[in-house]
């Protein structure tokens, strides 16, 4: 079979909207030609099932392993089904991926729990190709507060705000995470997340719009220290390009051992933005387009540390040629979006103009600061 598969998450704190989402994006992207396939929420299935952790008959931490097992099983299932179907566009929407499980218990009991299982965190983060995050209506939207949608959630609101952050940064880090947060109205909520799902498949077009800032190195240490804060290494090498239009790229991505990798092609439309395609290729698919490299260019190395300030989510550049200064670059969605820059980053000046700043022309030369 040819058909192109991605895999998506749908996660958000309690009563974010899920439901009322997964049903409104089905129909939209059928519409569109795609077929959909949903993973329900392995908790809630469970739950209403009648295993329930809280009622203290099996330990939390080993509930939690037995379910993020199910939760893969269950996921690749479906997966390999969709690629025994005959259709083109086919999309695996999955309510809560296994990053959430996090969220529940522990760092040492999550690493523990991964240990056992000999998984890797940036492996089981990056199997998906994006992660969209409702925020939880008890935060700025309390009065629309309510559980009564899920009899298996007993969270109170301060409880459920805790949660939401605890589910965004389980899934920072990840290369396309996106928060839906409640600075609208809940319709508006939901059309700001179709929207999002929509430039992340293309449809029309998959646009990429960015402000890149080259900025004083900030106390990377003490960043690592939230826990909306992940780091993970990438290495990135061009290749040959029939087309000088069009760059071509191969990345590998990850830390400790744990790595993905994936194949992207970009064609400038303006400064700000471009056309962007991506999926995710195997090691060996990799090691294959290692061969392509285009040796005029050298291969680009660099830290990257994602975080999350006021919903917003960040990607911050450290590289090995630069002691003092690094670059902070922001995705959006509009090119009026506003924004803010983070208290503890200074500024030194905004390079989303200066093409000496791209990858590509870093690739070449490194610019002079």
């Amino acid at each position: 079979m040819s058909n192109e598969i991605k895999i998506v998450v749908l996660t958000g704190g309690p009563c974010g909207g899920k439901t009322t989402a997964i049903s409104r994006i089905e129909q939209e992207l059928n519409d569109c030609g795609y077929k959909v396939i949903i993973v329900s929420e392995t908790a809630t299935e469970i739950f209403t099932n009648g295993l329930r952790p809280w009622e203290g008959y099996i330990d939390f931490v080993k509930f939690q392993s037995i379910m993020l097992d199910f939760q893969m099983v269950r996921e690749g299932l479906y997966e390999q089904a969709a690629g025994e179907m005959n259709h083109e566009k086919v999309i695996i929407i999955c309510d809560r991926g296994v990053m959430d499980n996090k969220a529940y218990i522990s760092e040492d009991e999550f690493k523990h729990v991964l240990e056992s299982k000999g998984l890797k965190e940036i492996s089981l983060r990056e199997r998906y190709d994006a992660v969209f995050h409702l925020q939880t209506a008890a935060e700025g939207a309390e009065s629309f507060y309510t559980l009564e949608n899920n009899t298996a959630r007993k969270e109170t609101p301060e409880e459920a705000r805790k949660l939401d952050h605890k589910i965004i940064a389980a899934w920072t880090g990840h290369q396309h995470l996106r928060i839906i947060d409640n600075s609208t109205d809940f319709e508006c909520k939901i059309n700001r997340l179709v929207a999002e799902f929509f430039r992340f498949l293309g449809e029309p077009v998959p646009l990429k719009i960015e402000r890149k800032f080259l900025i004083r190195m900030p106390q990377l240490i003490e960043m690592l220290k939230s826990e909306k804060c992940e780091m993970v290494t990438i290495m990135q090498t061009y290749l040959i390009s029939d087309d000088h239009e069009i760059e071509k790229r191969i990345r590998q991505r990850g830390k400790n051992g744990g790595y993905t990798y994936f194949y992207t092609t970009k064609k400038s439309i303006s400064s700000l933005v471009r056309i962007k395609t991506e999926k995710r290729i195997s090691d060996k698919e990799y090691l294959s387009l290692l061969m392509t490299a285009d040796v005029s260019l050298h291969q680009i190395v660099k830290d990257r540390y994602c975080f999350v300030y006021n919903n917003l989510y960040y990607e911050l550049d450290v590289y090995p040629f630069w002691k003092d200064v690094a670059i902070l670059e922001i995705e959006l969605t509009e090119q009026n979006q506003e924004f803010e820059i983070p208290p503890f980053i200074e500024v030194i000046r905004d390079v989303t103009e200066e093409p000496s700043f791209k990858n590509y022309a870093i690739a070449k030369k490194i610019p002079t600061i």
